[in-house]
């Protein structure tokens, strides 16, 4: 990969992502990949001041971006490392993004509001290469961004499927796969049908079903009324969503499926970002399990599986590079 850079702050929590991720293009594709540093100070005012310490003339750049950062400095720091690295004639530039944020609002649902996800499309897209970021909140978004900047949206479910037979491969027999709202419909089919697929193998089969759970919002993050569709009872339960914010809507969840019988109850979300702790939580799930796409250690997040999801991004950076698919590491 001849002229390929991987760029991050080494001082962020995107700095171990990165070098896994350098890592696995070195030892598992045998190709010799840069990484270099993104040096990132402050004005007294709290304004950013970027700085490339090494020379980018002519290389391929793909800026790792740090997931914990606070959204409003995260966006405002890719429209100012695109404009830093294009001021210094980079080749190209791609934005490899674990969390997109702004993403929940890709629609008006009532008036006067803006569609924050448009909004990041059009402020961060210009004279891009390309963006890689992983379980899209809605898969829409990607028709947001022109189509000459390709948006390459990653899913984790063939590691969290993996983690789950791995691990928990007894618990999975009649296991029901629940979309905590309709909007997730069509994310739990999917990794229902991943599970489907990895059990075809087996000598011992086991039976995967759905169910929904419809909910009234009053606000964001605050739930009003459910109601369960389908039958969980006798049966494990895997709740699959794309977020886990302060987890509100998880524990009534929970509380539902409880009441209609379900067993042990299990819930991966790719997001964690637990802005509420996980103290709650744990006391309702069995297991409780995210990706690493916010960088966190075991140690920071006690009683959750984190999943590394580092060779999906290196995989989607070496193949985008070599033409190669990556709608394939999801067949």
């Amino acid at each position: 990969m001849d002229g390929v850079v991987l760029l991050a702050d080494p001082k962020s929590k995107s700095w171990e992502f990165s070098n896994k991720i350098r890592d696995y293009i070195q030892n598992e594709k045998g190709e010799d990949v840069l990484l270099k540093e993104l040096s990132l100070s402050y004005f007294r005012n709290k304004e950013e001041d970027l700085y490339t310490p090494e020379n980018i003339r002519r290389k391929e750049i793909f800026y790792i971006q740090d997931s914990t950062k606070a959204p409003q400095n995260w966006w405002v720091e890719l429209m100012l490392v695109k404009d830093l690295l294009l001021s210094a004639s980079a080749e190209s530039v791609s934005f490899v993004l674990p969390d997109m944020f702004y993403s929940r609002k890709d629609r008006k649902d009532k008036s006067r509001v803006p569609i924050s996800a448009r909004t990041v499309a059009r402020t961060i897209s210009p004279n891009l290469k390309r963006i890689i970021t992983m379980d899209l909140h809605a898969p829409q978004i990607q028709g947001f961004y022109p189509e000459n900047m390709p948006l390459d949206n990653l899913y984790s479910f063939p590691i969290a499927v993996s983690h789950l037979r791995k691990k928990y491969f007894s618990d999975l027999e009649n296991l029901v796969v629940v979309s905590p709202d309709t909007g997730g419909v069509d994310r739990v089919r999917a990794f229902t049908k991943r599970l489907r697929k990895a059990n075809f193998g087996d000598s011992e089969k086991h039976n995967y079903t759905q169910a929904l759970i419809s909910k009234e919002r009053l606000e964001a993050g605050e739930v009003n009324s459910m109601e369960l569709v389908g039958d969980v009872k006798g049966k494990n339960v895997l709740i699959v969503d794309d977020i886990l914010d302060s987890g509100k809507t998880l524990l009534k969840a929970a509380d539902l499926l409880k009441e209609n019988g379900a067993e042990k109850l299990f819930c991966y979300a790719a997001h964690g970002l637990f802005t509420e702790g996980t103290e709650n939580i744990k006391q309702k799930f069995d297991v409780i399990m995210t990706s690493n796409t916010h960088y966190r250690r075991e140690d920071e997040l006690q009683g959750v599986e984190i999943l590394d999801v580092t060779s999906l991004f290196a995989e989607a950076i070496y193949r985008a590079q070599n033409g190669l698919s990556i709608s394939s590491l999801f067949d």
